[in-house]
């Protein structure tokens, strides 16, 4: 009687019988406690069991499986899933083909609670490549502050082919931006202060020098061997297009100046002003990052030209009657109308003001030289750590909502043809008006393995 009164839930399960009952104490006792543990399993498996579990027995003996399984030796299909122990172990030959309908599943179809998460995923996604993209516009200024004096001093002289490209590559290492420097030596050609042939050797060390950014991005990966070492792979591809396609055209250009003459046949008989064109992604990111730093690309444009000897001209900073603005600080001074800096406008140095924006944190009143430099410098160390920090929480998000995913699907939705890629890589950097852009957020996706190099 007292066993049936501690577990009445198992009379169904053990019958009364003269057996039990002629027990001696001990076994009655062990009995006893066999039976209680026995029920308090029941009753915390009852408590923890899930909607799921109780509505589909199947499904959640499958999850259960699957959440223990993270090899591909152990499933029965010798599929391979992200977030798998052996995932670098797995050669592209040995990852089956999916089809399309189960990718457009694995994307498409979910429940309530899995769209809540991959909403939530996105919006973190989201907000890590904006800052990723802020960091990279800041870093980019940052570096033209630092180095706009010396570039401009080195594109401002005539210089033999591998001295241009050399001078070229460097320029483009001290500014960081391919397109900055492009456009300064498309100047330089127009106002004459640059030959033509000169400048098309100048271009093709810009494009050499322009590697640079993603081989950082790349570093931010370090915590993983192998992320790194794909990250690395996929951010040197780039460099070894670039530097192949100069190994290739420079010699061309030296023997034959083909460019020269097929840039000559390609001009047209009269060229009007035009407006500058901006990228989307440049008028999103660019006036945040203008309040924090905005670099004045007139000084490297002017010492290049040889309007100005070098940066000193630019100092100290004047601002009319103290007011910090783009009208009392950055507007020009109409020369021929007789206009003269610190009467009837201000001047600024390295760092200047934005029409739309005004003047940014790190702008001061009276600031020299040395004080614009410093400014870039904790610029440039700030941006490099937020780069960081987003390179991380980006590869962050992407792994928690890739996990689990089999890599037939994630290459089946990945792997494009060759001259489709190149179209799309095209479009995309036309777009947003900087390779560096392209190649650096696209290195990250590489080294997680969703891209295949």
């Amino acid at each position: 009687s007292t066993i049936f009164y501690i577990v009445p839930d198992f009379l169904a399960c053990y019958p009364a019988s003269s057996h039990y009952l002629k027990n001696t104490p001990t076994q009655l006792a062990f009995f006893e406690r066999n039976i209680v543990d026995s029920h308090y399993y029941t009753r915390t498996r009852a408590s923890t069991m899930s909607t799921t579990e109780a509505q589909d027995p199947v499904k959640s003996e499958t999850n259960k499986v699957e959440s223990v399984i993270r090899s591909r030796k152990e499933r029965p299909t010798g599929s391979t899933h992200f977030g798998d122990a052996d995932w670098d172990e797995e050669q592209v030959d040995e990852i089956g083909d999916a089809t399309w309908g189960e990718v457009a599943k694995a994307c498409c179809v979910h429940d309530a609670k899995e769209w809540g998460k991959i909403f939530v995923g996105a919006c973190g996604a989201l907000f890590f490549l904006y800052f990723f993209l802020f960091a990279l516009e800041l870093l980019g200024n940052s570096a033209k502050v630092l180095g706009g004096c010396r570039a401009g001093g080195l594109l401002s002289d005539e210089t033999n082919p591998v001295a241009g490209l050399v001078i070229g590559e460097l320029a483009t290492a001290l500014i960081q931006s391919s397109s900055t420097t492009t456009s300064i030596i498309v100047s330089l050609v127009g106002a004459d202060a640059v030959s033509v042939n000169s400048g098309i050797y100048l271009v093709m060390g810009a494009n050499i020098g322009t590697s640079v950014t993603n081989t950082i991005v790349s570093m931010g990966q370090m915590a993983d061997g192998a992320q790194l070492e794909r990250a690395f792979a996929g951010a040197t591809v780039h460099d070894i297009f670039n530097l192949l396609s100069v190994a290739i055209l420079f010699p061309l250009e030296v023997i034959s100046h083909y460019l020269y003459h097929l840039t000559n046949a390609m001009l047209p008989d009269s060229v009007g002003d035009g407006e500058k064109w901006e990228g989307p992604i440049k008028k999103i990111v660019s006036p945040f990052a203008g309040r924090v730093l905005k670099a004045n690309k007139d000084v490297i444009k002017d010492i290049a030209t040889g309007k100005v000897e070098n940066c000193d001209a630019y100092y100290p900073v004047l601002c009319l009657d103290g007011i910090e603005d783009y009208k009392h600080c950055a507007s020009k001074c109409d020369k021929d109308a007789g206009e003269e800096v610190g009467v009837d406008c201000g001047r600024v140095g390295l760092i200047t003001c934005d029409k739309t924006t005004g003047c940014p944190a790190f702008f001061q009143n009276g600031a020299n030289l040395h004080d614009d430099s410093i400014s870039g410098g904790v610029c440039l160390v700030l941006s490099l750590f937020l780069l960081i920090v987003c390179l991380m929480g980006l590869v962050n998000v992407l792994q928690r909502g890739l996990a689990g995913m089999s890599t037939r699907i994630i290459y089946k939705a990945t792997n494009v043809n060759g001259l489709i890629g190149i179209v799309i890589g095209a479009a995309i950097t036309i777009l947003v008006q900087s390779s560096s852009i392209t190649t650096s957020v696209l290195t990250p996706f590489v080294g997680l393995g969703v891209i295949q190099l």
